[in-house]
């Protein structure tokens, strides 16, 4: 009977020692004094602000800190200043989301039109040698691929707001809530969205090109048929290749903002916010076989 009740004794300490084991507080206090009262992201555009000041006066640089364009100086005031003002940003983080979750109705009604598109394409080649005709409708082709691209276009802010992207898992899913936070900022901040920023202000131009304005002037075609200044496909029974061009760009807007929403939410975990930072207590990592 004592060595029960001992046993008893031993298994409930171990639970209890596991299960201290498992919570984890690390988001539950800022990770710096700092971010108690500032967000994280308001530190880092006031050190951008500095930059671009010092930059355009003290250096005229034609480089793009010292060379920024107006909505690109109230960009980091805004951000300086919601960063003193956590619930006016996790609305913005909010209302920025909503467009992911508007994207993923958009990519599932897109996968339908494939599947339907391609079902067509299926019947009509059967179909050709009674019109004694090698393509039926020619388009179609060219349809489905476009809707295709549309889906992992569109698709990628949902993608990256369900956090569906493979980790290596065998130890990012040893870290703590905070250590995660750091390593998602750092690498969103620095790194991630600059990238998608470069490529925006280079989409932008390569958008306008494909949907007809003319690269030395800048000039667009004048009369309502827009269509016709579209860039068109090289092959035969082609649909004109402007529009998926210009979704490119649109794409990699939508990416850059959901990178923005996710910068956000960890600065939030890093403030020891973790209602806001959306932190799911039991999650599981994915493992990809």
């Amino acid at each position: 009977m004592a060595d029960q009740t001992s046993n008893v004794d031993v298994e409930s300490i171990l639970e209890g020692v596991k299960v201290e084991k498992d919570l984890d507080i690390s988001a539950d206090s800022p990770a710096l004094a700092i971010f108690a009262r500032i967000h994280p992201a308001g530190i880092v555009a006031a050190g951008a602000l500095i930059a671009a000041i010092i930059g355009h006066v003290a250096f005229d640089t034609d480089r793009l800190i010292g060379n920024m364009s107006w909505w690109q100086w109230v960009l980091l005031v805004a951000v300086v200043a919601l960063s003193v003002l956590p619930d006016v940003m996790n609305r913005v983080r909010v209302a920025i989301e909503a467009i992911a979750d508007t994207m993923l109705r958009i990519v599932w009604v897109l996968g339908w039109l494939v599947f339907i598109v391609q079902l067509i394409n299926v019947v009509t080649r059967y179909l050709n040698p009674l019109f004694e005709s090698d393509i039926l409708i020619g388009e179609m082709t060219s349809l489905a691929w476009q809707l295709f691209a549309l889906i992992a276009l569109l698709g990628l802010p949902y993608g990256v707001k369900a956090a569906v992207n493979p980790r290596i898992d065998f130890w990012w899913a040893e870290w703590s809530d905070r250590k995660k936070a750091w390593l998602d900022f750092v690498m969103h901040t620095f790194f991630f969205l600059p990238f998608l920023f470069s490529m925006t202000i280079i989409l932008r131009q390569f958008a306008a090109t494909a949907l007809g304005q003319r690269r030395g002037d800048g000039t667009w075609p004048s009369g309502w048929r827009v269509w016709e200044t579209w860039e068109e496909s090289p092959d035969a029974d082609q649909l004109p290749l402007g529009p998926i061009k210009a979704f490119i760009f649109v794409g990699f807007v939508f990416f850059a903002l959901q990178i923005a929403a996710e910068i956000i939410k960890t600065g939030f975990v890093l403030m020891g916010k973790r209602d806001y930072g959306q932190i799911a207590s039991g999650d599981e990592f994915q493992r990809i076989e």
